[in-house]
């Protein structure tokens, strides 16, 4: 399974254990212990970041044979994230929400504005070759930069991490979609515990 492994930090928030968990470039993430569960001699987490999950989305044009059609996709790329950050966070200040530049995704500390269905956006992201899921975000803002036009949301859903704890207040983060991580997130998130975490 692959995986990658980082150093983390623990604290209690209310009785819920909040990790601080730091990916490859050294950018950290806190997040909610949700769950915790022992499985094959191992313990396993599931982890929900503190602040706000953001996406930015644009449009693409994709050549298909002879025709041309604009497609929906999330920007990744993270020399373009830093190219329109400073863009995509002043935006974000008008609503009273700071964006920041974490660990794993892009996250917001403040609140919400009220939730509309027409701010509601269904995107269908390609996750294997055979499957494609629709996924609801919220949408909050639009901006241009570099003469592109880019969309700010948030997921409907709760963005989850699965990760391991190991020794010395280490936790490797699985980024991987094998049957064994699915198994241990199915476990995690029905075990008849989890309602008491």
């Amino acid at each position: 399974m692959s995986s990658s492994q980082f150093s983390s930090e623990s604290g209690q928030y209310d009785d819920t254990e909040i990790v601080t968990i730091y990916d490859e470039e050294g950018r950290s993430l806190s997040c909610y212990v949700e769950n915790e569960i022992e499985y094959d001699g191992k313990a396993y987490v599931l982890l929900m970041p503190i602040d706000l999950a953001i996406v930015i989305l644009t449009e693409e044009i994709n050549d298909d044979e002879d025709e041309e059609y604009e497609e929906t996709v999330m920007v990744e790329d993270s020399d373009e994230i830093e190219a329109i950050f400073d863009d995509a966070k002043a935006v974000l200040g008008e609503l009273n929400l700071y964006l920041k530049r974490t660990g794993f995704i892009l996250t917001a500390h403040g609140e919400l504005p009220p939730l509309e269905e027409n701010n509601i956006i269904s995107l269908e992201i390609e996750e294997h070759a055979s499957e494609i899921e629709p996924e609801e975000l919220q949408f909050l803002a639009s901006f241009y930069s570099f003469e592109q036009k880019y969309n700010i949301c948030t997921p409907l859903t709760p963005i989850l991490f699965v990760g391991e704890r190991k020794s010395f207040g280490k936790i490797e983060i699985f980024q991987s979609e094998e049957e064994e991580l699915s198994f241990i997130l199915e476990e995690l998130l029905f075990d008849e515990d989890y309602d008491d975490n």
